[in-house]
């Protein structure tokens, strides 16, 4: 049962405390929590593009958006740990959803409770911060570009 409870704060706090982003307004869209003894794994769809940024050259749009991806990242992983204390393994990916194509691989993540050597959050920069948690992605003049690998979970390929 406690499991159960541990699962349920996890999602309320996902409700709460990433409901809006520093740089969207718009929710996470959670796929898929799993969890196997110490290890687990979750799946959600990154934040789209803030309307109030529409007057936004695209460029600029687009990495406002990466970087609240990767800020969410970080964030998920701060949760998953805080909500699932007998956790010490986590699987994480976001995937970038488009209007009209199937959702594609964006951040990558195999990260562990401890935290990496050093003091990370003392790191500024952002994409550096998330590559010492743990996290894979490609990024293409400041926005994340789809993973090339292919991940048949949901029945598409990224």
């Amino acid at each position: 049962m406690k499991q159960f409870w541990e699962v349920g704060n996890f999602i309320r706090g996902l409700r709460s405390r990433m409901r809006f982003g520093e740089l969207s307004r718009a929710p996470l869209r959670l796929l898929r929590l799993e969890i196997r003894g110490d290890s687990a794994e979750c799946d959600w769809i990154a934040r789209p593009l803030d309307p109030w940024d529409a007057a936004m050259p695209r460029g600029m749009q687009e990495q406002q958006s990466s970087m609240q991806a990767l800020r969410d990242a970080i964030g998920m992983r701060e949760m998953l740990f805080l909500a699932l204390p007998q956790t010490n393994t986590a699987e994480l990916r976001a995937y970038r959803q488009s209007a009209r194509e199937p959702p594609h691989l964006i951040i990558r993540g195999s990260v562990t409770r401890e935290p990496p050597a050093g003091n990370v959050k003392r790191v500024t920069s952002l994409i550096m911060r998330a590559k010492m948690y743990g996290f894979k992605f490609w990024m293409d003049n400041g926005i994340l570009a789809p993973l090339e690998t292919v991940d048949r979970r949901f029945g598409f390929a990224t």
